[in-house]
């Protein structure tokens, strides 16, 4: 009953905002959509109508919108703008009930876990809230934490809105073979699995702690602690940041951050943790990044929440590597070629179209500041380039996507002169020169070494057991292959000889005609 009703409430918020028409218009049944639409004022676009029916169906339809925003090979550009303005407004759920949550985790009244514990939130999202609260070690220290408590019954509401959604998407495919091309149950499941990551908040610790080790090196980024006593699926307690959220620009610049240099740092993050390590945080909107004015750390930046990660194969990191080095050089012909050597457009793709369909795209960003450059033009352009020529894009990609927009609403935010191309081009090279030169095979005889000090020892017996191993079967194959062998052999020189006897009978057939003639 209850799932009916909230189809029923689903479908009531489908014809307030006239998505009715918008999903009629998509099936070109237009004048379908114009009575359906007769006497309801439908004035503002349908972005805007698209989004606001979303905030209004709740938070879970909320983040599917946040997730359907990065997809911008399958929406209009219109549509994907305004979704991705979706934002998590939700109030904080009471605190005695976060405060429940944490005691039933640990199994210990709240006291005897924190030494202190603000019960006013200091953020909400959908998902979860999080407290400040200080926490005694075993070694006797007090540290600053910050808990993030799971929003309770979270699960089954999910999972209802989910199969709503399931529902509906079939539903499209079937209706239509342009929502077929849409992939709406592709992307459902996408967001099934997106989600299901997010809720568990142990993985999330794991994912900061791998990016914490990551980034160790590089001093560029500061990423909290993980205290694993603390950590569960629902509650987990990490070292509290203190910064200036990077969209307070004013705050930054009266503080004395170089907001150039800042930019500059956030390119060579990304491109570290895409490249490098195949293992980056995508979810870097404004409000998971804050940076530090602290003496010790000054100008760092300050990643937060990291329910979401991207990752990448060595393969995936190569193929991009090249791609962009492509870009960078304006050798379009080689993107092409790459296209069509990962398998990403089909075998007969003539490589001189898509080289100019992608010099088209390109070549007019090139040589300006970012101010002038959008990346999210170039993408949507190139999506619709790769509709025409039936490109797939690949699950992978579609987080690195979604990164590189936020990238870009970054970087223009602190400095709209930065050039993005000649920032990352030379990373790029010195990455690719990285993994072909002697640097890298040293590395990966060093990797194997292990391995091979193990294989080495034990190769002169395998080789033994090898060559005794069942030989009665191995005689029998061999007996197998010669007779085979030998029945092959009899054909060839059945076909030789009744060659060389028809070139006989004809040569001899030449010297009787010519006798009997003369």
């Amino acid at each position: 009953m209850t799932r009916y009703l909230r189809a029923a409430f689903i479908v009531w918020i489908v014809l307030r905002y006239g998505l009715d028409e918008l999903v009629l218009s998509g099936f070109r049944l237009r004048g379908l959509a114009r009575v359906v639409t007769f006497g309801r004022k439908l004035d503002a676009p349908r972005g805007r109508r698209l989004r606001m029916a979303l905030e209004h169906l709740g938070p879970i339809f909320v983040k599917f919108g946040q997730v359907l925003s990065t997809r911008r090979d399958l929406l209009p550009a219109d549509v994907a703008d305004e979704l991705a303005l979706l934002q998590d407004r939700v109030p904080p759920f009471p605190p005695q009930v976060a405060v429940a949550t944490i005691e039933r985790a640990f199994r210990r009244p709240l006291a005897e876990i924190f030494e202190t514990f603000e019960h006013e939130p200091v953020a909400s999202a959908s998902i979860a809230q999080v407290h400040f609260a200080t926490l005694r070690l075993r070694s006797g220290e007090v540290r600053e934490v910050a808990v993030k408590v799971l929003r309770p019954g979270m699960l089954p509401v999910i999972e209802k809105d989910l199969d709503l959604m399931r529902m509906m998407a079939g539903w499209m495919e079937r209706a239509s073979y342009d929502a077929r091309r849409l992939k709406p149950r592709e992307v459902v499941a996408e967001f099934d699995k997106y989600l299901h990551d997010e809720l568990d908040l142990v993985r999330e610790a794991a994912n900061a702690a791998q990016l914490r080790r990551n980034m160790a090196g590089l001093n560029l980024v500061l990423i909290p602690e993980m205290f694993w006593d603390y950590c569960h699926d629902e509650v987990i307690v990490m070292e509290r940041m203190e910064g200036v959220p990077i969209s307070q620009v004013e705050r930054l610049k009266t503080a004395g951050v170089d907001l150039k240099q800042l930019a500059r740092d956030g390119v060579t993050i990304f491109f570290t943790q895409v490249f490098r390590d195949g293992f980056f945080h995508a979810d870097m909107h404004p409000g998971n990044i804050q940076v530090s004015i602290a003496p010790e750390t000054f100008g760092r930046y300050i990643s937060l929440d990291f329910g979401i990660i991207g990752t990448l194969t060595e393969y995936d990191k190569e193929y991009l590597a090249q791609n962009f080095t492509a870009f960078f050089r304006r050798d379009y012909k080689r993107v092409a070629e790459l296209h069509i050597e990962s398998g990403w457009v089909p075998p007969g793709t003539r490589v001189d179209e898509l080289e100019a369909a992608v010099r088209t795209v390109c070549e007019p960003y090139f040589d300006r500041p970012l101010k002038e450059l959008s990346l999210g033009m170039v993408l949507m352009r190139l999506f619709q380039t790769s509709r025409r020529f039936q490109v797939e894009i690949q699950p992978q990609l579609v987080l690195l996507q979604k990164t590189l927009l936020n990238i870009e609403g970054l970087g223009r935010q602190l400095d709209p002169d930065l050039d993005l191309w000649s920032t990352a081009k030379p990373f790029l090279e010195r990455w690719m020169v990285d993994q072909v030169g002697p640097q890298r095979l040293l590395d990966e005889l060093r990797d194997q070494a292990p391995r091979y000090a193990k294989l080495l020892p034990e190769l002169p017996l395998l080789v033994q057991r090898f060559l005794k191993q069942r030989p009665d079967q191995d005689r029998a194959d061999l007996r197998e292959l010669l007779a085979e062998q030998k029945r092959t052999n009899r054909l060839l020189q059945g076909l030789v000889w009744g060659g060389v006897g028809f070139a006989l009978g004809l040569i001899v057939m030449q010297i009787v005609i010519r006798v009997r003639l003369f």
